[in-house]
């Protein structure tokens, strides 16, 4: 292929080449060209374009394929209009000659057809240049269309098309002659010649006057015949070409028409009229039909019906949005009129009626709600309701009429039902799309639109009533505030009016209907009203026989409201469910005696009642089968199962009852049998295993009964078939978005298309197509497709006799039938056989012995042949399931064996399809069946794809090829090639009239990519070649008409890409996919949106980017609709988003957002910011916005923040116009996921100084931070919206905008944050949640976002936080009457959810207002603050809890009975007998399920408000005066006495708060013990909080240490929490609790040992019993023992981390040497705090107790030690090294080492831990380890200083201890030294001589010597000075430290030293700034020494004239300084004194 890749074509390798592959080179080579020539430079192709055109000529004559020829003549065009045009008439010429050719033969058609082509395209691309001669060839073409056939006319549509269209006004001279042609065209017997015909005449019209003009008329009428027996294409086609005519035909009234008087004006209703005659009679013109009529034999056929309603739909959206608003009422008049009766022949059949309706129903949803925005829908809604108020009166009218008779008759009645209900419909979808945004709509009291629907209920018309109560349905879904109202209404009417027949139908329709819409309302109706339903119903039942007007019409409404009710789920259902069970008992017969008796009395009347309550009783079962699932226990099935026998025995009774009493039973008994075959599909078989066989009877009767009349293969037909089958056949079964009309032609003309008066009870049920009307079909039809379906459920559970008997005889019943009767019978039993066939497939059943096989195979073989072609679909289905439930090898083989003799032998295309799709089914079924079967089936279906002569069976035989490619998977391997090349070949040469066969050319093709699969990436020339035969015939596939094959190309590239993304060509591909975006096929949109969420998952940047520069480059707009140019690809699919109303369309539009927002929002903020702005902001209502202008300026804020929330006027121009709700919330969710993407971004999103920085640095920069008053306004703007969700979003926005930026400082005012000056804007957007009639979902997140604000600490001014404080205040007061005093509008949970939001709002500020207090106590509490202070914010803190302070009685009372409830509901259901009765504080008893999940979410804070409450006030035992007093005010008796709700007796306070204690305890553990995978972080840790809260007063610690079992149960789970959650916030917080349970058992013990002490005052202490853990044997019991427990847990924490320290992990006992290690800032943390833990164990234990766990301690500690000392600069200890160096002091100063029982055990432990340590230095194994001197020597000092002398003074470890230190002084690393003298320093100072003089006599040399020695090595930096004054230091001190007889020789030591330092005056002055510290320093020390000891000094000095001399220039050159220096020298003393202090204090 690389050969084809050049400018001219390479002749000599095409020449070489076959047939099929010659014509691929030519085709590559012609794609090549295409885009070379538009690269190449013009002199370049000048100079090569004489033999181009040759070369391109002589394939002109080469009979090129269809594309092929396509693209030649492309490039044509493209050559001549780059290069000279000279020898273009040569050309043209040539190509005219080609035409005129007398040569008819169909070899040299293609070159015919090539001809036509290239002059279109030559015409199109050169236009005017070419000057006259267009007029011959036009001619020329015209005059070869006579004899054309279809493909010729085709194809000289198009050619002429391209003509018109290069020409423009130029062509004028022929537009007559073309019309002409297009009009026969137009209604030709080929349908792509029509859909061509339509495109040249839509081409034609934009120049030729005449068509909207003086034609209009005949145009209109033209296609009106064009849409007779036409299919979907055409009808796209043809109503795009009628509706643009006629809206040119109302537009043209432009004064530039008065030049040509001529022009005929035609008025609006001219052209409606015109389009009504169209919808009305046809295509069969006035005088005809007038004729017709008077014999009442005419009737419009369907398709001209769907066809003109498609054109209405064009016309209005041509004519746009702005003109339908302008023109609305005229247009809704007209076409409601088009079902009214004035048009007699519309309506008088009901099944013309109903898709009249559907019709009318469509075009208004399409207009209405396609192209007005909210505003104008509003407005539409009121002029509709002004339409049913008229219909209405005229119905009134008539009512009012006394006699009887005209009422019923009345002509008028029946003409207006129609229209109303078109106008409810409407009405009811329109506020459903509007959502909560219609709520000014229904306030609007002068629109009336409740009114107005709730006074139509009781019309005559049993359709309108039902068309009402949807409407109210659809009011109630869309706005679930009016859900209950309603339903009040409703009851009470239904109530009142119960003796008028119309009302009680009418209202329990709305009632039942209203029912339906609660499973939409998350929010749900208050309990009590199920109550009020089921007494309602039972009234209505009981007094059905009293009246017999009345009795069907309350039978039927008593069902129905019960049918209804059982909608509301197990949680209502179940507390009426007795009585439903008895009414149902009661409703049939007890024995089929009873039931003989009753067939001889009564009579028609009592049947049809009897049959209808029947009926409804069966449909009540089945909806409470199917929707309260959990309520059917064993026990309820026993009660439902008597009356089933009994019921059908009834079914078998049926045919002689009415034969008994004559027809009118017809249809209830139809009715009865369709609910009994429903309720029974959903029972098990086992509940009704006696009736299977009279069941079956029944079945077989139905299904071949002679009263069928129709088949309606459409609807029984498609579920038995597969899914992918159904797509050969016709495009109607495939969605588009016409499918709501379409849907009608699928059945024939005699069969109504569904709708609600045929089955009432459809109006509760949840219907599948999202928000439109329920569509059920008549029983006739419907009792058909239940008795198919329960055919194979009771068929597969008979005996195998039985089964036989009843096969044979539908075999039968097909043979003894004739004509239209036998197709009939034929289609039921195939489809009942095949629903058999699926269910035992399904279930895993077998078929039963081999006699079944024969008459299933008969009746299936039968159909395969059956001329219906969906009956052979699933004839292929059946037959291939029959070969999966037998599933012999033999029997699957003889199978495919029949079928290969019938593909064989037939000719006629009914076999070959069948047969062919039989061969595929059976492989998609049993994978690949065996290889020579695979062989043989791939060349069948070869040879059939080849037959040229029947498309159909192409197209079968191609699909089948498709399934086995699919089903063969790598077994296909051999046949990849010749397959390819097959695929390739038809491509190129199917003609492209033949759509559906390159649609399963398409299918293999995608079938073979799938499974080359990621091999196509290889590089071998054999798989780079297959990939350039599917690329090419992908392209093949982009450019056929077809858009179902457009989709098809798409996804094979979509399959291409995803295994071998290098060779897809992006740019082109994302070209492709942004030409379709908005294409008016479905599918196709839906194909290009499938490709596209998958590319922008690997490459959304590159993908973003080619679709721009793709607009940018291309000259005319790429689709009208997608504006990519200004709005880049994100902003086209967000406007795609907006008008799409296809939900699975949607959800992929969102995902592709949420993709490419992911990984480029943060790249492009500014541009993903203004996309989201522009549509939250396009919608903004301008009064809403503007008023938290005036506000802000009242309150006198910062002027210049005003402007940031009004909507700018000369925002004209928004990109978005009125975007719709949906929309706008997603764009709110797209905000919060930019602020999360840029989380995880660049940490100067965050930071304002830095983004500005950056910002300044490069302008191309940018931060989030910098939008910060965008973020603000799009959520402000959101939150304060008509909608609810957007409320909702705008809330979520706000709440995650203070998160994410509360702590950010403001660098212009320093102190201050940036938020801050946002306040008011966020007051004002939370005002209107807290408003009474908001819902309280919205009050609840606005609750969140409340203390989210003040918890976040933004405003520090009290007054400031008022504002939102009040907010919190008010709702608190709303809710304090508890769940009794919320709105009754919505179910009870909802109130619980409200009253827990703002509980869990408060909880979070008492919470935060605490902790600030704790972090702000100073420590001298003044009572007032300075004004300075007030003003930095720091009293805040005091107003903040001031201001909760007020209501903390209230609060606390509240959260513990919160708290209460919530504890109740989580207990286990055993204990549901012991619940109260009446529910809790906040839920009611029957509403608990849904209460539960409130509770979870707010539990957590509340609980941990609670305990901080508690603990600051509630156990307030201790003395007054202590500390924690001044929180609190007094507790007040109310709120001590909380705990007791009964109120009968009193509890003592202590009893009061032990029950809150083990409320709090109970519930924390309950939570703690058993995580669920959902738990939150959040909730665990407001958990562990509200522990460590609780423990941190004496009381609950008192509970805790005297309860043993507690301590170690909590410590249990606590140790199960650190297990099962790592966040390092939860560990150490569980810690902090067992820190805090440790602390509780030391108090224990102390105060027992305290008490005993007491006590035995006298008493010896020998007999002291012992008390902690361990008593006197030292034993602790694993489970048992408290000390345990937290061993357990800090050695998990410690092994975790340091995982070094377990000695199974390490493999040896002993301490291994390894390198230390840093732990993470985390972990340093865990391992400290475990340590502290370790460190407190001993106190808790008994001496004996002590003794054991020592070791484990003293080898955690060490261990830790070893594990982490590593070296740090400055000669630091890391964290962890001072956590244990601290624990060890800790453990070696317990008491226990002193204690007579233990101190001889200790000293032993302590000793082998010191070895231990001394270990650790030496190296071990010849390894030296990189340990940290410093860390060890201060360990080895914490030993010596804190245990008790024996420890350390045995010899051979001070031997070692002393070596130790002798070995650091030698050191060179300074900081060593430094450390040595200062640890040196503290032992020396010990009193007790025994440990301290060795240390001095073995040290003391060493150390003078060093010092010595500095006198000729100076000092040279500030370290070095520092060591020698640390040495000075330790001589010092061991001067003090002397006995009085050695004195003297020390200080004599030192003064010699002190003196060698000093500088005399000269040098003082050249001195270095390190020489004259030192001099300050040794001078500052001898002036301190000489008084101290003179008699030495002076004898030291009289000895030594040297020394003194030095000392006395010293003093005088220093006389100045020293005046000065030695108050400096004070000054720079102390630092050293301080840091030894601190050293100190740190370990030691």
């Amino acid at each position: 292929m690389e050969l084809a890749h050049s400018l001219l074509l390479n002749e000599e390798a095409c020449s070489r080449l076959g047939e099929v592959q010659k014509a691929e080179f030519i085709f590559d080579w012609l794609r090549y060209l295409e885009k070379l020539l538009l690269a190449t430079s013009r002199s370049d192709v000048k100079e090569k374009q004489k033999t181009l055109v040759e070369q391109l000529l002589s394939l002109l004559n080469s009979s090129p394929g269809p594309p092929t020829r396509k693209l030649l003549a492309k490039n044509l065009g493209i050559l001549y209009s780059i290069g000279d045009t000279f020898s273009v008439y040569e050309t043209i010429d040539k190509c005219n000659d080609l035409i005129r050719s007398k040569d008819d033969s169909p070899s040299y058609l293609p070159t015919k057809l090539a001809a036509v082509v290239c002059l279109g395209s030559l015409y199109k691309k050169l236009g005017r240049i070419l000057g006259n001669t267009f007029t011959d060839t036009v001619g020329n073409i015209l005059k070869a269309m006579k004899s054309a056939e279809s493909q010729g006319r085709y194809e000289i549509m198009l050619s002429l098309q391209n003509i018109l269209k290069g020409l423009g006004a130029a062509a004028t001279p022929c537009h007559r002659d073309v019309y002409k042609a297009a009009r026969s065209c137009l209604t030709d017997r080929s349908m792509a010649v029509r859909c061509a015909a339509a495109k040249c005449l839509l081409e034609l019209q934009n120049e030729a006057s005449f068509m909207w003009s003086t034609d209009l008329d005949s145009v209109a009428t033209l296609c009106f015949k064009s849409f007779e027996g036409s299919n979907y294409d055409v009808r796209i086609s043809v109503s795009k070409l009628l509706g643009t005519v006629l809206a040119k035909a109302v537009i043209s009234k432009h004064p530039g028409a008065a030049s040509r008087q001529s022009i005929r004006r035609v008025s609006l209703e001219e052209v409606l009229e015109l389009l009504g005659t169209g919808f009305l009679r046809g295509s069969s013109g006035f005088l005809r039909a007038s004729g017709d009529m008077l014999k009442g034999t005419s009737s419009v056929s369907r398709d001209v019906r769907v066809g003109v309603t498609q054109a209405y739909v064009v016309f209005i959206s041509t004519l746009g949005g702005a003109w339908l608003e302008k023109n609305f009422a005229a247009f809704l008049s007209h076409v409601l009129s088009l079902v009214s009766q004035s048009h007699l022949k519309v309506t008088q059949a009901q099944t013309d009626a109903v898709c009249s309706r559907r019709c009318v129903s469509f075009i208004l949803r399409a207009t209405i709600g396609g192209l007005l925005g909210e505003k104008a829908q509003i407005a539409a809604a009121k002029d509709i309701c002004q339409g049913i108020w008229k219909l209405k009166k005229v119905v009134d009218a008539v009512m009012s009429d006394g006699n009887l008779e005209t009422r019923l008759g009345s002509t008028d009645v029946a003409a207006s039902q129609h229209m109303l209900v078109c106008a409810l419909q409407e009405l009811g979808n329109l506020i459903h799309s509007l959502g909560t945004t219609a709520a000014p709509l229904l306030q609007d009291s002068s629109a009336g639109i409740l009114d107005s629907v709730i006074s139509v209920i009781p019309h005559p018309s049993i359709s309108v009533r039902l068309a009402a109560a949807w409407c109210l349905h659809c009011i109630a879904v869309a706005l679930p505030s009016y859900l209950t109202p309603l339903l009040d209404r409703c009851l009470e009417r239904l109530t009142l009016l119960k003796s008028s027949p119309e009302a009680v139908t009418g209202f329990s329709f709305a009632v039942a209907a209203l029912l339906g819409a609660v499973k939409h309302c998350p929010l749900g109706i208050p309990h009590g009203k199920g109550k009020i339903i089921m007494t309602l119903a039972e009234d209505l039942l009981c007094s059905a026989t009293q009246n017999s007007r009345l009795s069907a019409q309350r039978t039927q409404a008593g069902w129905l409201l019960i049918a209804a009710l059982m909608t509301l789920g197990p949680a209502v259902v179940g507390h009426h469910l007795a009585r439903v069970l008895l009414l149902w008992k009661c409703v049939f017969p007890v024995s089929p005696k009873d039931l003989e008796t009753e067939k001889s009395r009564g009579d028609s009347f009592t049947w049809q009642v009897t049959l209808e309550g029947r009926a409804g009783a069966l449909c009540a079962i089945k909806s409470f089968v199917s929707h309260c699932g959990d309520l059917l226990t064993e026990e309820v099935i026993q009660h439902l199962l008597p009356p089933l026998p009994c019921a059908v025995d009834l079914l078998t009774q049926l045919s002689s009852i009415i034969k008994t009493y004559g027809s009118p039973l017809k249809t209830p008994s139809v009715v009865y049998r369709q609910r009994l075959y429903e309720l029974l599909i959903l029972l098990p078989p086992e509940t009704y295993e006696g009736n299977l066989c009279a069941i079956l009877k029944e079945l077989a009767a139905d299904l071949t009964g002679p009263d069928v009349q129709v088949a309606a293969s459409t609807f029984l037909l498609p579920p038995l078939c597969h899914q992918d089958d159904l797509l050969l056949l016709s495009p109607l079964l495939k969605e588009t978005d016409h499918r709501f009309i379409e849907e009608q032609l699928l059945l024939s003309n005699g069969i109504a298309c569904g709708s609600l008066e045929y089955d009432p009870y459809s109006i509760y049920e949840k219907d599948v197509e999202g928000d439109s009307v329920p569509k059920p079909l008549p029983p006739t039809l419907s009792v058909i497709s239940s008795a198919v379906k329960l055919f194979g459920v009771v068929c597969a559970h008979v005996g195998e006799a039985q089964r036989l008997l009843i096969l044979e005889q539908l075999l039968d019943s097909i043979k003894h039938t004739k004509g239209a009767r036998q197709q009939v019978v034929q289609l039921h039993v195939v489809s009942s056989v095949s629903s058999f066939l699926k269910y035992v497939a399904g279930s895993k059943g077998n078929l039963g012995p081999e006699e079944m096989r024969r008459p299933t195979l008969a009746l299936v073989m039968g159909a395969l042949e059956s001329p219906n072609p969906l009956l052979r679909c699933a004839a292929a289905e059946a037959w291939a399931r029959l070969a999966q439930v037998v599933n012999e090898g033999p029997f699957t083989a003889s199978l495919a064996q029949v079928s290969f003799d019938k593909l064989k032998s037939a000719r006629d295309v009914v076999t070959r399809t069948g047969h062919s799709l039989a061969l595929g089914s059976l492989h998609r079924y049993l994978g690949g069946i065996n290889f020579q079967h695979l062989n043989s089936c791939v060349g069948i279906l070869y040879t059939l794809s080849q037959d040229s002569t029947s498309p159909d069976v192409q197209t079968w035989a191609l699909h089948a090829l498709s399934l086995i490619i699919d089903s063969a998977g790598p077994i296909y391997h051999i046949h990849v090639e010749p397959t390819l090349s097959l695929i390739i070949m038809l491509l190129l040469n199917v003609p492209p009239t033949h759509a559906e066969v390159h649609q399963s050319l398409g299918r293999c093709l995608n079938a073979l990519i799938t499974t080359l699969g990621p091999e196509l990436q290889g590089n071998s020339t054999s798989i780079s070649s297959l990939r350039t035969s599917c690329l090419l015939g992908c392209a093949v596939m982009q450019d056929n008409q077809d858009c179902l094959v457009q989709a098809q190309a798409i996804s094979c590239l979509q399959q291409l890409h995803m295994f071998a993304p290098r060779h897809v060509n992006l740019s082109s591909l994302v070209g492709c996919l942004c030409v379709n975006l908005c294409s008016p096929y479905l599918l196709l949109r839906r194909a290009v949106l499938a490709c596209l969420r998958q590319l922008v998952q690997r490459e959304a940047a590159e993908v973003s980017e080619h679709a721009v520069m793709l607009a940018k480059d291309s000259r005319e707009e790429l689709t009208p609709d997608a504006n990519i140019r200004e709005v880049g690809l994100e902003g086209a699919l967000l406007t795609l988003l907006d008008k799409e109303t296809d939900q699975k369309l949607c959800r992929d539009i969102k995902e592709t957002l949420n993709h490419m927002l992911t990984s480029m929002a943060v790249d492009k903020l500014s541009f993903w910011l203004k996309l989201c702005k522009d549509v939250l902001a396009a919608s903004a209502d301008f009064t809403t916005v503007t008023c938290v202008d005036t506000m802000q300026e009242e309150e006198g804020d910062k002027g210049d923040d005003v402007p940031v929330l009004t909507t700018r006027s000369d925002d004209k121009s928004h990109l978005f116009t009125n975007p719709r709700w949906t929309t706008r919330v997603f764009a709110a969710e797209c905000v919060c996921r930019i602020i999360n993407q840029c989380e995880n971004a660049h940490s100067a999103h965050f930071d304002i100084a830095l983004a500005q920085e950056m910002k300044k640095r490069d302008s191309r920069n940018d931060f989030l931070v910098l939008h910060l008053a965008d973020l603000i306004r799009m959520a402000f703007m959101a939150a304060t919206d008509h909608s609810d969700q957007l409320r909702l979003s705008g809330l979520e926005t706000l709440l995650i905008v203070i998160r994410q930026f509360a702590t950010i400082p403001e660098p212009e005012f320093p102190g201050h944050v940036i938020l801050e000056q946002y306040q008011a804007n966020v007051g004002a957007a939370l005002r209107p949640a807290f408003t009474s009639e908001t819902p309280p979902d919205v009050t609840a997140k606005a609750c969140q976002v409340c203390s989210a604000w003040i918890a976040s600490g933004v405003v520090s001014d009290l007054n400031d936080l008022r504002r939102v404080h009040h907010l919190l205040v008010s709702s608190l007061t709303k809710i304090q009457a508890g769940k009794e005093a919320l709105s009754h509008l919505y179910n009870e949970s909802a109130s619980t959810m409200e009253i827990l939001a703002v509980l869990k709002a408060w909880a979070e500020v008492y919470i935060i207002a605490v902790e600030r207090h704790k972090n702000h106590k100073q420590p001298l509490k003044t009572t007032t603050c300075s004004e300075e202070s007030v003003r930095n914010g720091s009293c805040s803190s005091y107003g903040l809890l001031d201001l909760v302070h007020t209501d903390l009685g209230t609060l606390s009372r509240l959260w513990l009975a919160a708290l209460q409830d919530f504890a109740l509901l989580t207990l286990p259901s055993e204990f549901a007998s012991q619940l109260p009765i009446e529910g809790g504080a906040f839920y009611t008893a029957e509403t608990s399920e849904n209460a539960k999940l409130h509770y979870n979410n707010s539990w957590a804070l509340i609980l941990h408000a609670t305990a901080v409450w508690l603990t600051s006030t509630g156990f307030v035992v201790a003395d007054p005066d202590e500390g924690a007093s001044n929180l609190s005010r007094p507790v007040t008796p109310t709120s001590m006495c909380q705990g007791s709700s009964s109120g009968a007796t009193v509890k003592s306070p202590e009893d009061v708060y032990s029950d809150r204690f083990h409320l709090i305890l109970g519930i924390s553990v309950e939570f703690l013990c058993s995580l669920r995978s959902d738990a939150t972080m959040e909730s665990i840790t407001a958990c562990l909080h509200a522990l460590q809260a609780l423990l941190d007063v004496p009381w609950p610690r008192s509970k805790i240490g005297s309860d043993q079992d507690l301590g170690i149960e909590l410590l249990n789970v606590l140790h199960r929490v650190i297990l099962t959650r790592e966040s390092p916030c939860i560990q150490l917080a569980s810690l902090e609790v067992v820190r805090q349970i440790i602390c509780a058992a030391q108090e224990h013990v102390k105060e027992k040992r305290r008490s005993a002490e007491v006590d035995d005052g006298a008493a010896e202490k020998e007999t002291l019993p012992e008390f902690g853990e361990g008593k006197d044997t030292g034993g602790l019991v694993p489970g048992k023992s408290l000390v345990f427990a937290t061993l357990e847990l800090c050695v998990c924490i410690l092994v975790r981390q340091l995982p070094e320290l377990n000695p199974k992990l390490t493999g040896s006992p002993g301490i291994k040497a390894t390198k230390p290690q840093m732990l993470s800032e985390d972990g340093s943390r865990l391992v400290s705090a475990a340590l502290v833990i370790l460190s407190e164990l001993p106190a808790v234990c008994s001496p004996e107790g002590s003794i054991s766990i020592l070791p484990t301690i003293l080898y955690l500690t060490i261990g830790v030690l070893r594990e982490t000392a590593v070296k740090l600069p400055g000669g630091q200890l890391s964290s962890t090294v001072a956590a244990s160096l601290q624990a060890l002091k800790g453990i070696l100063a317990s008491p226990m080492a002193r204690a007579e029982k233990s101190q001889t055990a200790w000293t032993d432990l302590l000793r082998s831990a010191l070895t231990t340590i001394l270990d650790c230095w030496d190296p071990v194994d010849g390894t030296h380890q990189e340990l940290d001197e410093v860390s060890l020597l201060t360990a080895i000092t914490v030993f010596i200083l804190s245990t008790s002398p024996e420890v350390t003074i045995i010899p051979c470890l001070q031997k070692r201890c002393i070596e130790k230190f002798k070995v650091t002084l030698e050191m060179k690393d300074p900081m060593v030294q430094i450390k040595t003298y200062q640890l040196l320093l503290s032992i020396f100072q010990y009193p007790n001589p025994a440990v301290s003089y060795p240390y001095i006599y073995s040290l003391v040399s060493s150390i003078v010597e060093k010092l010595q020695e500095i006198d000729k090595k100076k000092p040279e930096d500030t370290t070095e000075l520092q060591i020698v004054q640390e040495g000075i230091k330790v001589l010092e001190a061991l001067v003090t430290v002397a006995e009085e007889q050695h004195r003297s020789q020390l200080v004599a030591c030192l003064l010699p030293i002190l003196i060698s330092f000093l500088l005399d005056e000269n040098a003082l002055g050249s001195a270095t700034s390190i020489m004259r510290n030192l001099h300050d320093f040794a001078l500052q020390n001898l002036m301190q020494i000489g008084p101290q000891y003179s008699s030495v000094f002076r004898s030291v000095m009289a000895s030594s004239p040297a020394l003194k001399a030095r000392l006395e220039a010293a003093i005088k050159g220093n006389q100045e300084s020293v005046k000065v220096g030695i108050p400096t020298s004070k000054h720079t003393k102390h630092p050293g004194k301080n840091s030894s202090i601190q050293l100190k204090t740190n370990f030691l």
